[in-house]
């Protein structure tokens, strides 16, 4: 597959992931502005704090390292046996690591109130269950995302999360008193729909006309279960220890990223109420990272990883592959940062509405706004560091990994202590401040390994942190515009102020997108090119 195709295919992907996560976000939004109605803050501060962190932390670091070493560069000219062996040590990986967190989970940590939030031991054993079940499909989904069917993954993911909220609706509704085997039954509905998707998938899929047109490596059911071929090793070594390497990482990773519920979660900074509104107003700031962010993250690793020798200098490389590397880097970068400042400046004019809206006074009175309004300006941190580390990760020889799990290590210990410290200080808002200098420092540490990188050739990727002179004037415009209709028109004058309110927003909002438009034409012919689905369509 040429570079270009491997752009159009990364491109056609990060657009499908795109729409899926728009979709999610949407669905949990309303499931949560749903639930919210039948059950009580402290049963969701249980389910989507310590419950789904017993399940990401699972799924995550029994999969992660093996995902990044499979999809790398590595296995240019892989053998798909050797690479399905190593998924298959997803599942016992999983296992090990599904034993040592519940018992954590049953034994260590403190357990609700059983009056107030029964069940709670069958529930994170359920949840382990799901967990293993979702590990079940990992080489499936490999293969996949390997040979880039985009359409797969929309289609499975949709249809458990479809699966998931239904299940969740009727029984909150029918049944409320059965409070966490609710959450638990809808998470294993939604492990075993995935699962299901992808086998049933595979089974059309094997054996087929187009399956023998594209020489996909699989051409069984069964060839997708371990096995050995005679006269070859049982693993690729060099990809077991790269997995190993980003294991390493994995972990270090998992704790940067998921760090305040670790620390709302062992040291008891809040209680599961607090716990519960924190991570409302937590899914709220951060819906567009997940649904924007992340997929473009996830899809361009592919192509930076299929594009580029990892490890390699830039200048042994072929240098029309380093060009297209660096322009759509440059793009991509200038593609979040614009969205991030967008955010950061209308996020801290409308985080109060936005939660009266949604969950009124519970979520709009005390810190609420000011926990939305600082994680506004968080998502501008993740925007950029979702996509220099994307590069960074893709680029890096197996040994730069390895070093680079030290600075992980110590970005992790600074990460805990000082989330403990800002959160006894300031509550909820500590956590983003924490998560704020730690995102700081990681994007640092990455535009120096760029900078670096690109040292000896004539290519400049990180000019696109820098945005027209024009778009900074039209923030920071609509920035003061915004500030004075929320003090003046929201939120206490009933619904025509607030529509007045929400008009000059539009309005502003329109004149910074139209000025992105005249003044960023690069940027847009490349959205226009390459992430827009009515055009990434007409090259698949």
């Amino acid at each position: 597959m040429s570079s270009e195709d491997v752009l159009k295919s990364a491109s056609t992907l990060a657009s499908y992931n795109v729409l899926l996560q728009v979709m999610f976000r949407v669905l949990t939004f309303l499931l949560n502005a749903f639930t919210l109605r039948f059950v009580s803050k402290e049963l969701i501060g249980v389910v989507n704090v310590r419950l789904m962190l017993l399940y990401s932390t699972l799924v995550f670091l029994s999969r992660e390292a093996f995902r990044r070493a499979c999809l790398s560069s590595e296995g240019a000219g892989r053998n798909w046996r050797q690479v399905i062996n190593l998924l298959w040590l997803t599942f016992p990986v999983g296992c090990v690591w599904g034993v040592l967190l519940v018992c954590v989970w049953w034994w260590v940590l403190q357990a609700p109130d059983p009056q107030s939030i029964p069940h709670y031991v069958p529930a994170v054993g359920l949840f382990c269950l799901a967990a293993l079940t979702e590990l079940l499909a990992e080489p499936l989904w490999v293969l996949a995302h390997a040979h880039m069917f985009v359409r797969l993954k929309v289609i499975a993911e949709s249809l458990a999360m479809i699966a998931k909220c239904l299940v969740t609706v009727v029984m909150v509704v029918s049944a409320p008193q059965w409070g966490l085997y609710i959450f638990s039954a809808a998470q294993c509905v939604y492990a075993g729909f995935l699962l299901l998707c992808y086998v049933l998938y595979f089974i059309h899929f094997l054996g087929s006309e187009e399956a023998e047109s594209k020489l996909f490596p699989v051409s069984h059911i069964t060839d997708l279960l371990p096995s050995r071929v005679h006269h070859e090793p049982l693993l690729n070594w060099k990809l077991t220890t790269l997995t190993w390497s980003f294991f390493k990482q994995s972990f270090l990773k998992q704790i940067l990223t998921e760090g305040e519920r670790y620390v709302m979660t062992f040291l008891n900074v809040l209680n599961f109420g607090d716990q519960g509104v924190y991570d409302i107003i937590n899914n709220l700031g951060s819906m567009v990272a997940r649904f924007l962010f992340l997929p473009i993250e996830e899809s361009f690793y592919v192509f930076f990883a299929k594009v580029l020798e990892r490890g390699r200098d830039v200048r042994h490389q072929k240098q029309e592959e380093v060009s297209m590397a660096a322009e759509v880097l440059e793009c991509l970068l200038k593609l979040v940062l614009l969205i991030g400042l967008i955010i950061a400046v209308f996020g801290y004019a409308y985080s109060h509405l936005a939660l009266d809206i949604y969950g009124g006074e519970l979520l709009s009175s005390g810190a609420g706004p000011a926990l939305l309004r600082c994680y506004s300006c968080y998502v501008l941190l993740l925007a950029i560091n979702g996509v220099t580390e994307c590069f960074v990760f893709a680029a890096m020889s197996k040994e730069e990994v390895d070093r680079y799990n030290l600075v992980m290590l110590g970005l992790s210990a600074s990460f805990l202590l000082l989330s403990y410290w800002l959160t006894w200080m300031l509550g909820g808002i500590g956590f983003i401040l924490a998560n704020c200098c730690n995102m700081a420092l990681r994007i640092i540490h990455s535009i120096v390994y760029i900078h670096g990188y690109f040292l000896q050739s004539e290519y400049t990727p990180l000019w696109g942190l820098r945005p027209h002179s024009a778009v900074i004037i039209a923030l920071g415009v609509s920035s003061i515009l915004t500030a004075c209709s929320e003090s003046m028109f929201c939120c206490d004058g009933g619904w025509l102020l607030r529509l007045v309110h929400v008009a000059v927003g539009a309005v502003c909002l329109l004149g910074v997108v139209v000025t992105v438009f005249f003044t960023e034409t690069r940027l847009v012919q490349f959205v226009r090119t390459q992430l827009l689905p009515k055009y990434s369509k007409k090259h698949t």
